[in-house]
């Protein structure tokens, strides 16, 4: 199959076009060139397209290539994308994220809206997903979003304890410095790999019947508490992690003040993965302990840390 992938170098595309390359798929990929692409397999049997997301030429660019399926990592775009393609492609698939669906009221957490999305950016690309996906439908089009949580592994620093993603607060967690959590501190958070994420879109485009129409979350088998989060530092970086505790009220107006930083000590990042595992036999290869620890050994690897 003819597979365009769109952000196919970024730290979910890479393993990704590995994947789909290995399953014998010819894939091309879409890329502003940001990201340096690696030279060994399966990268010289890809396409490399150089083209900016949203430039002038872009959906052209694409539709040259007539790949039977599109998957845009970056979902800059959905409505404009899906116009230029429709009809060139078999099967749509987008990356959304679990913060679309907002704050949520049942853990683990379904594929549907739990409250009003508080981002503004992922609020409208919550929306415009969900408005492709009863156009696709009525056109014939499989249409597929995966939604994962916090994205780790390998290939980004990982969310650390003040909610950034900050080598520098990496290394006062290795010097064991102190952190500040809201009490009762029992708040879940997802870290998923890159690798588990990857493996989402990969199955989605393999078993394109039964992935369409669906909006399926990714990620881990299990949370960790933030409490446990902190531990799981700990024990990687082999130091003691004392916590201070305050009240919910201080930590988000004066500790971490902040919304895209204290929610993930506010938001329960737990999805429900039953129907994509149902649906397309997903099984995550990662535990959230080893998603980080993969992170950690990256960023010693590539001297970030």
């Amino acid at each position: 199959m003819r597979i365009c992938i769109i952000g196919g170098t970024g730290h979910i595309g890479q393993p990704l076009t590995r994947m789909l390359v290995e399953a014998g798929h010819e894939v091309s990929v879409l890329s502003s060139g940001r990201t340096a692409v690696p030279g060994d397999q399966p990268w010289p049997q890809v396409r490399l397209i150089r083209h900016r997301y949203g430039a002038a030429g872009w959906t052209e660019a694409i539709g040259a290539l007539r790949p039977e399926a599109v998957i845009d990592i970056l979902q800059g775009d959905t409505p404009g994308l899906y116009a230029a393609l429709r009809g060139q492609c078999q099967q749509f698939v987008v990356c959304g994220s679990l913060w679309m669906f907002g704050l949520p009221c049942r853990v683990p957490t379904p594929e549907e809206t739990q409250a009003p999305c508080l981002f503004d950016g992922y609020a409208t690309r919550y929306r415009q997903m969900l408005e492709t996906r009863d156009r696709a439908a009525a056109d014939g089009i499989a249409f597929t979003a995966i939604m994962p949580p916090n994205i780790c592994g390998p290939g980004k620093v990982p969310l650390e304890a003040s909610g950034g993603r900050d080598p520098e607060v990496h290394r006062a967690h290795r010097r064991g410095a102190p952190v500040i959590l809201p009490e009762p501190g029992n708040v879940l958070i997802g870290p998923c790999d890159a690798e588990d994420v990857a493996r989402g879109f990969f199955l989605a485009v393999q078993r394109r019947e039964a992935a369409a129409g669906h909006v399926f979350n990714v990620g881990s088998a299990h949370a960790l508490t933030a409490v446990q989060f902190v531990e799981t530092y700990a024990a990687i970086y082999g130091s003691r992690i004392p916590i201070e505790w305050v009240s919910w009220q201080r930590f988000e107006t004066e500790v971490m003040p902040d919304v895209g930083a204290h929610w993930h000590f506010r938001a329960n990042m737990c999805p429900d993965i039953t129907t994509i595992r149902q649906r397309l036999g997903y099984e995550p290869a990662y535990t959230p302990e080893q998603s980080l620890e993969r992170a950690v050994r990256w960023m010693v690897d590539t001297g970030v840390l």
